[in-house]
């Protein structure tokens, strides 16, 4: 199918249609072999709340983005590129049925479809399209994938020291390596993460003293290698960051004890630093940096 419509006037005009709907704010999508498979709303699990997006599947990529007037105009356009894509099924929870979690080396984040039949076909054909690109391609599946970040309104308290409770004035924070969601004091430190972003990331503590112990580890046997056979740190494009929450309401409503979260290999809770292992900021510091980066 992919390759009788590549080279179509209904995919030009197809592919066309949707690069106006995103107007100016878009990238072009139209290039030679690219074929429009489908397109869908879903409801993507966001920092807040969940969110209807609008979901299209091309032969080589994932393009997702906000609607402003659905098949009309879109905002905030999403580009993943297949070959990044590990796919994993969820179980249902209270709120949210039929989900499965879109894992990328840069983020991961969790949708959920109307119904079991339509999260089954999105399933099938993002993978038919992944094994196609990576047979195409020659490349392995992605083995590395960001952290999913755990809803603000999953926990009220901190899920590092679990003692700070939030308020509004005692903001949440979220690690950019486990996606916990953390206070201040237990998320000062920055990490430059090249995968992620070209600057230093908010980290929790716990995560900060693993990410510093895997430096020195491969600093050491980096030292230990010929200078000739030490290889270069491959460059990476930075992260799209998360949607934008600015137009929604900031009320925080409870969720039920027993919610479930995406499983980590990281535990809940650990032993918080000392103050004097971290990092030093000014406050002015911290919140221009925290403008930054959240």
């Amino acid at each position: 199918m992919v390759d009788h419509l590549a080279n179509t006037e209904i995919n030009s005009q197809r592919i066309a249609a949707v690069e106006n709907c995103f107007g100016a704010s878009g990238q072009p999508l139209a290039v030679p072999g690219r074929v429009l498979l489908g397109e869908g709303i879903l409801t993507k699990e966001c920092r807040k709340k969940p969110k209807p997006r609008i979901f299209f599947l091309f032969n080589d990529i994932l393009v997702y983005g906000s609607i402003v007037i659905n098949k009309r105009k879109y905002n905030s356009q999403h580009i993943i590129p297949l070959e990044d894509v590990t796919l994993e099924t969820l179980p249902d929870t209270l709120q949210m049925k039929n989900r499965w979690m879109i894992k990328t080396s840069k983020k991961s984040f969790v949708v959920s479809a109307a119904s079991l039949t339509e999260r089954k076909e999105w399933i099938s054909h993002l993978e038919e399209c992944i094994r196609h690109l990576l047979t195409k391609t020659g490349r392995q599946p992605s083995t590395e994938h960001a952290a999913p970040w755990i809803p603000d309104k999953a926990t009220d308290i901190c899920m590092r020291c679990t003692q700070t409770k939030f308020s509004t004035l005692t903001r949440r924070h979220h690690c950019r390596k486990c996606g916990f969601v953390v206070c201040g004091d237990c998320s000062r430190q920055r990490f430059l993460m090249p995968r992620l972003s070209p600057k230093p990331l908010r980290v929790c503590n716990l995560c900060y003293r693993q990410l510093l112990a895997e430096q020195k580890k491969e600093e050491e046997a980096d030292c230990q290698q010929p200078e000739q056979y030490r290889s270069a740190i491959p460059g990476y494009e930075p992260s799209s960051g998360d949607d934008s929450d600015k137009s929604d309401d900031y009320k925080v409503d409870q969720w039920p004890a027993d919610t479930e979260f995406y499983t980590s290999e990281v535990s809940w809770s650990g032993t918080t630093p000392s103050h004097s292992e971290n990092v030093s900021y000014t406050q002015a510091e911290s919140d221009r940096l925290e403008k930054s980066t959240d």
